[in-house]
Parts: C-alpha cells; structure tokens; sequence
C-alpha cells in the first residue's frame, strides 16, 4: 500500500543488484521476498500498525527489508546505530518504544517487546492517520539531541520520479535523515546499495574499486581524511562519478585539494536536515561552494542572513521540544548563507559564529586556511568568553607544528591552540566543536 511503487520497481527488476553485503550480493527479487518474510515476522510477533519500533542496525539486507517491512506494515520506525549507543536507554525513551530489534554482526535479529507508555500526541495523530511514521535524533552536537518525527507518507512521494540508477555507498548511517534518503533513493530506481563493514577511507575506496561504485555520499569530515591517507592514490577509483558532501560546511581549502586530486569526479554539495528532509541542490562547479537549493516540494527564503526552508515533507515535530516553525509553516535552519542569484553560500551555524569584539568569525573559514598547513591533519575552531572582546577564537589542532598562521586577519587568528591526539569527529563524521569549549 504505502511502498507499492518500490515493490513495483523491485519485480521489474527481480535479477538485478539491489544490495552488495560483504562482498554477497542480493537481488531485487531476494530482497522483496525478505520484505514478505519480515511482515510475516511483524504480525506473528503482533507488532501491528503504529507499533513504535527501534531497529538497531548498521545497512544489510536484513536491515533494509525490516525497514521496508515496518514502514508497508505502518509502524512508527526508531533506527538506531552503535554511534548512539550511549544514549540509546534515553533515545528509546523519548520515542516511547514498545519493540526493540536488534541485528547483528550476522545479520539475524532479537526481539524484545516493552509495555506500551502514554503515547506523544504526536504519536496519536500518526496512529490516527494510520500512517508509517519515522523518529530520527539530531547528533546533539550543539545541545541535547532532538527527536524528530516524520509522517513517511509525505517523505515518500518525491522517490515516486524515477531518476538515474546508480552504485552507491551507503556511508551516512542507518540512523541519519541522509542515509534513510540514499536507501530510499537507490532502491526507488533500481540502483545498487553497496554496504561497507568500516567507514574509514581504505575500507570505503577499497570498495570503490571491487565493486565499481559510482556514487558516493560522504561528509567534508570524512574528504579530508581521505586526503590525509592518500588512499584515493592506493585505488583504482574511475568508476567513480559522483561524491556528494554535506553534514557541516566544507572548507574551501579541502575542496579544493580533493577536485585537484579527483579532477574527474564531480563534486556535489547537498543540504539536508532531519526536520524537512533533504532538498535537491546543484553546485556551481566541483570547486565552488556555492549552490542551489530547492526542488520539488520545498521553498527557500533568506530572513536575517538565515536560511529558511519550507517543505512538504516537513516533520510534524518533536518528541522533546516546542514546535521550531513559523506562524506561516518555515523552518529556520540556524544556517547563516550569502545569496547570489539562486544560488546560497553556507557559512556556518549561527550558533557557532565567533563574535570577536563585534567583528563575526565563521569557524569553516579559519579552519580552511589553517588546514592548508602540511602540518595539520584536523582542526576545529570554536569561541570561547573574554572579559575584553566578548569571544575569542580558539583552536585544537591534530598533528599540528609550529607555524605562522597566515592569509587571516588579526581579528580572526586563534587566541589559544591547543594540540590534541584523538581524532575530531564523531560517529557521523562531523566535527565536534563543543567538545573543546569547556576546556
């Protein structure tokens, strides 16, 4: 009812490769029968429509058609993954779940059922539309992490216009708004998900190469650890077309070392969040960060220097804070852009600009210049307090020797450097700035 267009498209291409999982590969035709099998499982098991289900898991063929199977049933879906699991007691919580399966390393699943608590108004309006209904958690980066809920129903309907097929790695996590739109994507037009055991630069190029992948959906983060190890050298990457960034702003300096080291890829950047979904874009060029954002279903505008967005496959909100939209159904994104034309520029979350005695600093800025420095495998810019100038910039830096910090201007230059040894990101590939402040 819900995915029968998938399942349409999953017939047409019974033979075809759908999932490639260590090294295995599943047809279209094997993944819709484990579909079937899985909503077998889920009635036998009474886990009926608006049933709120956590799976913990990483992308498998299981993994997949449970997703599939939840969603065609009209449960109310919780991923989860092994980069939460700190908070996965709190984050089970919060959705209210009432059946926890977990998958694991050989792709076989337990169950175990809870009693079913007081459900969120928003759960109630889900149930009484009879609708499948999804529950992803920002990182939490900024602050505590929020429980976003989808009506999958309306995030469905633009994987209903049939695109290009591609070979695709599933890199963002099972968990991530990014990672649900690359699953949803490549199976809506009979591409091939290629799932990978490791997300560090030799496992992921390595499959790259042995399963000639053409698309590849990853993070600035995860770019330029790519350049640091040099694999892109150690592997044979021409089937590769596509590497699309986002997640966190892409310094300049990076980007433009990975289009000179794979001048033949095109670079791609894109814009989502777990409140409206992922919208559409098109940069200008492999080395500009500059974009065009919108397609189907969404709108743009620009309020205060911040970027707002309105989609029809918003979220109906969250489990565990007050509605964020406007009295007129806008999203303001905390994404501070410049504009020219139709295309946006993103500088950074307003939340981490660095107000220097009223003079702002962008993080992604300074972080680009100081990247260009042999010496430095990562950096993270933050803020810290003064007395005297409101804020002043500091950084921790990876692998860093004394240098000259040239091409910023005195304003912008980092007050305190400190030299750390672990990497900067967390599970999901993106920077961690917060964690340096308090220090």
């Amino acid at each position: 009812m819900f995915i029968d267009f998938l399942f349409d498209v999953f017939r047409q291409n019974a033979e075809s490769e759908a999932v490639i999982w260590r090294d295995q590969s599943f047809a279209y035709g094997k993944l819709l029968n484990r579909t079937n099998q899985w909503r077998s499982y889920l009635r036998k098991n009474r886990i009926a429509a608006g049933t709120v289900t956590a799976v913990e898991a990483d992308f498998s063929p299981n993994a997949i058609a449970l997703m599939l199977a939840l969603i065609e049933t009209g449960c109310i879906a919780v991923p989860l993954t092994s980069s939460v699991a700190a908070k996965k007691a709190e984050f089970m919580a919060i959705s209210g779940v009432e059946a926890l399966l977990e998958l694991d390393a050989r792709d076989e699943a337990r169950l175990t059922p809870f009693e079913r608590p007081e459900a969120h108004e928003i759960v109630q309006r889900l149930r009484k539309r009879g609708h499948p209904g999804l529950v992803l958690f920002s990182s939490g980066s900024t602050g505590q992490s929020k429980a976003t809920v989808h009506d999958i129903v309306g995030m469905l309907a633009k994987f209903k216009v049939r695109r290009h097929a591609r070979r695709a790695i599933t890199f963002l996590l099972y968990d991530h708004i990014g990672g649900f739109n690359t699953m949803l994507y490549q199976l809506s037009n009979a591409g091939c998900i290629v799932a990978v055991q490791g997300r560090d630069p030799d496992t992921v190029l390595r499959a790259v190469e042995r399963h000639k992948v053409e698309l590849l959906p990853t993070s600035p983060t995860f770019i330029n650890l790519i350049l640091l190890s040099e694999a892109y050298r150690r592997y044979d990457l021409s089937s590769l077309k596509i590497v699309t960034y986002g997640t966190e702003p892409m310094p300049e300096s990076t980007l433009r070392r990975f289009h000179q080291a794979l001048p033949n890829v095109e670079l791609q950047q894109t814009y989502g969040l777990s409140e409206v979904g992922i919208l559409r874009s098109k940069s200008r060029s492999s080395d500009s960060l500059w974009v065009r954002l919108g397609g189907e279903g969404f709108q743009t505008r620009v309020v205060d220097g911040i970027l707002q967005v309105k989609a029809e496959s918003a979220m109906l909100g969250y489990l565990n804070a007050p509605s964020p939209f406007t009295d007129d159904g806008w999203f303001s994104t905390g994404d501070k852009v410049e504009v020219d034309g139709d295309y946006f520029r993103i500088l950074g979350r307003q939340s981490d600009i660095i107000n220097v005695g009223g003079q702002k600093v962008y993080p992604a800025q300074v972080e680009s210049v100081v990247q260009e420095m042999p010496e430095v495998a990562e950096v993270s810019v933050y803020g810290e307090k003064n007395a005297i100038m409101g804020q002043i910039p500091c950084a921790a830096i990876r692998l860093r020797q004394p240098r000259d910090v040239r091409g910023l201007q005195e304003f912008q230059i980092p007050v305190r450097v400190r030299l750390v040894e672990s990497a900067m990101h967390g599970g999901r590939f993106k920077k961690n700035r917060r964690e340096y402040v308090a220090g």
